[in-house]
């Protein structure tokens, strides 16, 4: 198996190929914080470590790129907004490898709030496969806000090798205290 030092991110491609569209706006957002000496955050990006996909390429070809990719990944950030698909697309496909085969903990950001106090109160949202694994508790997240210092600390904090700090269940989240350290909320 690969060295897994990557961060797999995952998010609904909202049928758009278009990076200011969807959710894909998220990513690039992530990149840009990830790029730049002002933010905190810092991750190795899996989907920069495989050959690209192009729009051309078969579902075989995309499923065995983003396997790959999984393999080499030690957690998941999983971007979920108020047009994340309960059923389109990859998506799907992505939650349940990375749970079900790769064991890889999901961080799951959400871009409309600026705190996570209740993960239940957003499980409208959440696509089919991550309901059915927080359902069964099979899924290992913690759940923030889609902000730089939340991401940062969870990116940091929750790995496949990191065994003194595993998430043990689905619906962890960071408290009201760390927000306001953070300055996301009063």
């Amino acid at each position: 198996m690969a060295y897994r030092n990557g961060t797999y991110v995952a998010f609904d491609g909202n049928a758009t190929t278009n990076p200011t569209e969807g959710d894909m706006k998220y990513y690039g957002l992530l990149q840009k914080w990830n790029h730049s000496n002002g933010f905190q955050l810092s991750f190795s990006d899996s989907h920069k470590k495989t050959y690209q996909v192009r729009d051309s390429s078969t579902i075989a070809t995309l499923k065995s790129r983003l396997l790959e990719r999984m393999r080499s990944s030690k957690n998941m950030l999983l971007i979920i907004s108020k047009d994340t698909n309960w059923d389109r697309g990859m998506l799907n496909f992505e939650i349940e490898k990375a749970v079900d085969f790769y064991e890889i903990p999901i961080i799951v950001a959400y871009p409309e709030y600026k705190s996570i106090l209740n993960p239940n109160s957003h499980k409208e949202k959440w696509p089919k496969a991550l309901y059915e694994r927080i359902g069964n508790n099979t899924a290992k997240c913690i759940h923030v806000a889609f902000k730089e210092k939340a991401i940062a600390a969870a990116v940091s904090q929750f790995s496949t090798h990191n065994k003194e700090n595993q998430l043990t269940s689905s619906l962890h989240y960071y408290g009201e205290e760390v927000y306001k350290n953070w300055g996301y909320i009063d």
